[in-house]
């Protein structure tokens, strides 16, 4: 099986998914091919939906600071899918411009306490989860907690289901996400 092989369903071929590609498809008025594409596991769909809910419902995170961690994630990743969908996300949870611009390009946010978030959640993702005692003490340090080094956590697994998936399957861009069209070699880190 190559990429390519990987099937977009409707919610008509969804067989097991279907009730949850309806759900997506009332929440964002279309089907995200993410969706489409995780509905041949209904396992997978399920899981991601799960914690994508637990990450947006019960962390402490404001709506900046789950996308900061997704962000990150996505970009180190390479997930081109995930950065175009978070970009649009952002506009329309009305973060500010220059957090949307540092995350795509992953240079340094302005605001110091975002930054110390932004970077440690890089630093879960590039040290795998073995972070040193310097890297927790600096996210404290800007006013954060032990519960917000663990919620990084479930950022970080959220969205390796989905850039995982985006890797192996090679999703197709949705049209509402193609402005925001992103590529490594088009934002590199400074």
């Amino acid at each position: 099986m190559t990429m390519s092989d990987f099937t977009v369903h409707t919610i008509e071929s969804a067989g097991a998914s279907k009730p949850m590609l309806e759900k997506s498809q009332k929440t964002y008025g279309f089907v995200p091919n993410l969706h489409a594409v995780m509905a041949e596991s209904p396992a997978l769909l399920e899981a991601y939906r799960s914690v994508a809910d637990i990450f947006d419902t019960k962390t402490d995170l404001s709506p900046t600071e789950r996308q900061i961690i997704a962000m990150t994630n996505n970009r180190l990743n390479g997930c081109t899918y995930c950065m175009a969908a978070h970009t649009s996300i952002m506009q329309g949870l009305k973060v500010p411009q220059d957090v949307i611009e540092s995350l795509r390009d992953g240079t340094p946010i302005a605001d110091p306490k975002l930054e110390a978030l932004r970077v440690f959640a890089e630093q879960v993702n590039q040290k795998r989860g073995w972070v040193d005692d310097s890297d927790i003490d600096a996210l404290l340090a800007a006013g954060y907690t032990q519960q917000t080094v663990l919620d990084v956590i479930v950022g970080t697994a959220y969205k390796v289901l989905s850039n995982y998936t985006n890797h192996i399957a090679d999703t197709p861009l949705d049209k509402p996400f193609a402005k925001n069209q992103w590529s490594a070699e088009a934002h590199p880190a400074s």
